[in-house]
């Protein structure tokens, strides 16, 4: 997971939370000699950093977008919540509350269009600050969004085991292992992306910045995502959301569940599903180069429509 080539400390800097919890913030212009679009907050999934992201913060440039992004609290840049490499989170209400208060500042620090793009984890904090009116960005685009995780043994037995789990002991235990064998990296990769560059990119950058790197989550994080999604698809907001949104589902994802996503577009009066099929995992900004050149395509399509084409 090289950063782009462009990838300056320059562009870091430190944003602090009404609770005075501190977050790592990047800020890039748009590229020169490209037309301004507006503005672009990206934000990633459970367990990446900014860096991840380089090469299509960069597509964004570009096309003439400012762009900026934080790590979320507890990952990456933004310190810790549990000791070691464990994800944890005692409630994600704190990180909607986050990007609430994020989303506030930033639009506040600039003329629009703003656009809030958000992958995974990333994805189910926008739209659940989006469906309880947290937020009202221009549009937003969500990639592999977590509105469901995916169980070998269902949503409802899945949930009911993370909760005995966390339960039962320590809240920060972690949920599994991570092993770092060749045959367990290979696991990883399937469940990621395709594409085998990027992917020793970003086995290559955990080496060399274990800091800005997380494990496996604690049981206590996925209890409260199971939780939390199940939540948001029974939230009543969903269909009062007027904001344009594009959701980009990989129907092969193993890691969250592309069928509850679309049921939840379904219920959004503005909404765009854009589905990939087998030859796409969980990362699809970061999958082998034909899918993302799509789903790129897709994003950009997308917002020329919705906020207008650079002129």
């Amino acid at each position: 997971m090289a950063p782009s080539p462009h990838w300056s400390a320059e562009w870091l800097s430190t944003w602090e939370a009404p609770d005075g919890w501190l977050h790592r913030r990047y800020d890039r212009p748009h590229a020169e000699g490209s037309v301004r679009r507006g503005r672009l907050l990206f934000q990633t999934g459970r367990a990446d950093m900014i860096e991840k992201y380089g090469d299509a913060i960069d597509h964004f440039r570009t096309l003439g977008w400012d762009v900026t992004a934080f790590d979320w609290r507890g990952q990456g840049g933004s310190g810790r919540l549990a000791e070691g490499d464990t994800g944890h989170v005692e409630g994600f209400d704190r990180l909607i509350d986050d990007l609430a208060a994020f989303h506030a500042d930033w639009v506040a620090q600039g003329e629009g269009p703003h656009v809030v793009l958000g992958h995974s984890m990333g994805g189910f904090v926008t739209l659940a600050a989006l469906a309880a009116g947290r937020i009202a960005p221009d549009a937003v685009v969500l990639v592999a969004p977590m509105i469901a995780m995916r169980s070998p043994i269902g949503q409802w037995a899945g949930a009911r085991f993370a909760r005995w789990q966390a339960g039962r002991g320590d809240r920060f235990r972690p949920a599994w292992r991570r092993l770092e064998t060749p045959a367990a990296a290979t696991a990883r990769q399937k469940r990621l992306t395709h594409d085998l560059a990027r992917f020793a990119d970003q086995q290559a950058f955990r080496r060399m910045r274990p800091e800005l790197c997380l494990g496996s989550p604690s049981w206590h994080w996925v209890a409260e995502a199971f939780r939390a999604t199940a939540a948001l698809r029974d939230d009543p907001g969903l269909a009062r959301i007027e904001t344009p949104v594009l959701m980009l589902v990989a129907q092969a994802d193993r890691l969250v569940d592309a069928r509850a996503a679309g049921r939840v577009a379904a219920r959004m009066p503005n909404a765009t599903l854009v589905c990939f099929g087998q030859g796409c995992a969980h990362e699809i900004l970061r999958e082998a180069d034909p899918v993302r050149a799509n789903a790129l395509a897709a994003i950009d399509a997308f917002l020329a429509r919705r906020v207008g084409a650079p002129g």
